[in-house]
């Protein structure tokens, strides 16, 4: 058999495909394989360079094959998605991801270590213990407000509806609406203690590292932002610009661009949409800051203001540009 030079690696849940091709680009090789039999598959090969999509589980995958000594390159599936011959199937795909691999303009997605997942793992847990906490809210105000039971819109209000749930000698809620609702209640209570404890929990992360509390000194950007960037952003030398950084989170406007005209829209929101929120978060922080405070140490702001207009990007200084940025 000749020498496999480059793989293309289609992994799942159990099945996995493999389609490898020689230093001309003959196909050498395709066949399937089940899980617990890939690494024994790639331990018999002479290192390789192997392409696999950027999707769950391939910075494991990637961990695992660069052990073995294999070059492994790490893709967005929508850069693939234009190498995929007629239908759909695990075959074309792995002779998709062997052929993009291959290609000297793609981009790459930097393998992500164990402690940077773990980060991303804290923020991902955090985040979905406050989108269920929203709805355990929303959920109490509604309930009660079928009572004619409505309170301010704050914590404080929430709380002032658990009292009444709480109170039982308020003759206005059913008892069988008050057992569902003291369940709610206390779901609530250990939701908010859960994120409490990821909060300390990522503020540990945080002063462990010494990238992430660099780029806690920029203004607007906080220790869960900071974290994040640091859990999210392998290698910041990946970004050639500011500007390169800003249209991975999705904060460059929209074009539609032909025949020499130029046509952007609103931003593309293409990215990381919880990066991009606390981008927006910290933004909406150092206006607010400014207003209340002046701006005369931020002139570019200060000129923005004073104009009354919606705040654009400012020529200078990007993130990747910043002191506190790592590799710059």
């Amino acid at each position: 058999m000749q020498t496999i030079t480059t793989i293309g690696l289609d992994i799942a849940k159990s099945v996995f495909q493999v389609h490898g091709v020689d230093a001309g680009g003959q196909g050498v090789i395709r066949r399937q394989l089940r899980r617990q039999h890939v690494l024994a598959f790639f331990e018999r090969l002479p290192p390789c360079l192997v392409g696999i999509e950027a999707c769950a589980s391939s910075h494991y995958w990637s961990r695992e094959l660069q052990a073995l000594g294999h070059t492994v390159r790490l893709m967005p599936p929508a850069y693939v998605k234009p190498y995929v011959k007629r239908q759909k199937n695990d075959s074309t795909d792995a002779e998709a991801i062997c052929e993009a691999v291959t290609r000297p303009n793609m981009r790459f997605v930097p393998t992500k270590t164990v402690e940077q997942q773990s980060c991303l793992m804290l923020h991902r847990a955090r985040h979905l213990f406050i989108r269920q906490q929203t709805a355990v809210i929303n959920s109490i105000r509604a309930y009660l407000a079928e009572f004619g039971i409505v309170a301010p819109v704050g914590r404080r209000g929430v709380e002032q509806l658990l009292e009444v749930v709480a109170d039982r000698a308020d003759d206005r809620l059913p008892e069988v609406a008050r057992a569902c609702l003291a369940a709610l209640g206390s779901q609530l209570r250990a939701l908010k203690a859960q994120i409490l404890e990821f909060d300390r929990r990522i503020i540990a992360w945080h002063r462990s590292s010494v990238t992430s509390k660099r780029l806690d000194a920029i203004p607007g950007i906080g220790p869960a932002l900071a974290t994040a960037l640091v859990a999210s952003i392998a290698d910041p030398k990946a970004f050639r610009s500011g500007r390169d950084f800003s249209a991975w989170v999705g904060l460059v406007p929209k074009q539609n661009s032909s025949g020499g005209k130029d046509k952007l829209g609103n931003i593309s929101k293409q990215g990381d949409r919880y990066l991009r929120s606390l981008f927006t978060a910290g933004a909406l922080a150092v206006i607010r800051y400014a207003k209340i405070h002046g701006t005369g140490h931020r002139p570019w702001l200060t000129g923005q203001l004073a104009r009354g207009d919606r705040p654009r990007s400012p020529p200078s200084r990007s993130p990747t540009s910043s002191p506190g940025w790592p590799g710059r």
